[in-house]
């Protein structure tokens, strides 16, 4: 018998888009299919048009949870991993949709590798233009990759993926691991990722495109302010973390060198999509308090050219800092 699969939807002010979401769902060519929507406290008619979708297609199958506060997709996330049935979960957000072979094709891969999650590329498309692209691609040339080792090392390389969504887990393996979102997280992705890879020892990889991410004026990418900004810092906090914790110097070297790319990436982030300087430089003062390379590490070949660089721009005084990144930036 097919192993029974819960795809679980977050309910919040996605009126506009979660009847083509669902409707993505319904077209599943896999069918033992069991859909979990956490209603994360939300005020508009997102539960209504679920409600009526369900009834309309008679679907015994799907469940609506309703969170007694509004919580965040962190909790909503946990949530979907504490209440699903299924060996499988797939994460799908409610502005988003799966092509019809999704989960035939994921659960396929995960069956034959046994692998403990099973990443899937997505496209993005513009919302008001429909023009679609790889805006997020999986670099990684392996099919199936072994050993918790390889997997970090892949992952700290930037050969894999940080979003939640378009991806196969085992949900015992979440449980059991502990493998939960930070609760008051937004950029919570990245972080969960940072502990999956941690701990994961088999991962497969799917080239195919089996999601499609819309870009819109409502996006989370489209509206970052300073509760994100402050929230990639906690981020790096804990990457710092487990960097002070380990032991090993090879796990030590990729976990710094992740966490030195973090920082230079989300600046740029940071900049682009307020380009305000005060909230600029208080990012990057955080960021000077977490971990970063030694004298030695500058004359180490074990750390790139690129990976120096970045750092050293991390490093500076912060208004020299701030000169420097403008510079950069727009040249």
């Amino acid at each position: 018998m097919l192993p029974l699969v819960t795809i679980s939807i977050p309910i919040f002010k996605c009126e506009e888009f979660l009847e083509r979401c669902l409707q993505s769902v319904l077209n599943q060519t896999y069918k033992n299919l069991e859909v979990t929507l956490i209603n994360d406290k939300t005020l508009d008619n997102s539960v209504q048009i679920a409600e009526e979708f369900i009834q309309k297609h008679g679907l015994q199958n799907w469940k609506i949870y309703h969170l007694e506060e509004n919580s965040g997709l962190s909790v909503v996330r946990n949530k979907g991993i504490d209440t699903a049935q299924g060996k499988y979960l797939f994460f799908l957000d409610s502005d988003d949709t799966i092509t019809p072979d999704c989960i035939e094709i994921l659960v396929d891969i995960s069956e034959k590798t046994k692998a403990e999650m099973t990443i899937s590329q997505l496209e993005c498309e513009q919302q008001e233009t429909g023009k679609k692209s790889i805006c997020i691609k999986i670099n990684a040339e392996e099919e199936v990759i072994e050993g918790n080792d390889n997997i970090l090392r892949a992952f700290c390389s930037g050969k894999l993926v940080t979003y939640a969504v378009n991806k196969l887990f085992i949900v015992d393996y979440l449980r059991q691991n502990k493998l939960y979102f930070v609760r008051g997280l937004f950029a919570q992705d990245e972080l969960w990722t940072f502990h999956l890879v941690l701990k994961m020892n088999k991962i497969a990889i799917n080239k195919g495109v089996t999601y499609t991410y819309f870009l819109h004026k409502k996006s989370v990418i489209h509206n970052r302010g300073k509760k994100n900004f402050d929230n990639w810092f906690t981020i790096g906090q804990y990457i710092d973390k487990e960097l002070k914790k380990e032991t090993e110097a090879e796990r030590k070297r990729l976990i710094l060198k992740y966490l030195i790319a973090f920082k230079d990436m989300t600046l740029q982030m940071n900049w682009k999509a307020q380009q305000n300087e005060h909230l600029w430089k208080e990012s990057y003062a955080n960021y000077k308090t977490l971990s970063s390379l030694s004298v030695l590490d500058y004359f180490s070949s074990k750390f790139s050219k690129e990976i120096k660089k970045k750092d050293f721009y991390t490093s500076l005084p912060t208004n020299l800092g701030f000169k420097l990144f403008k510079w950069r930036y727009y040249r």
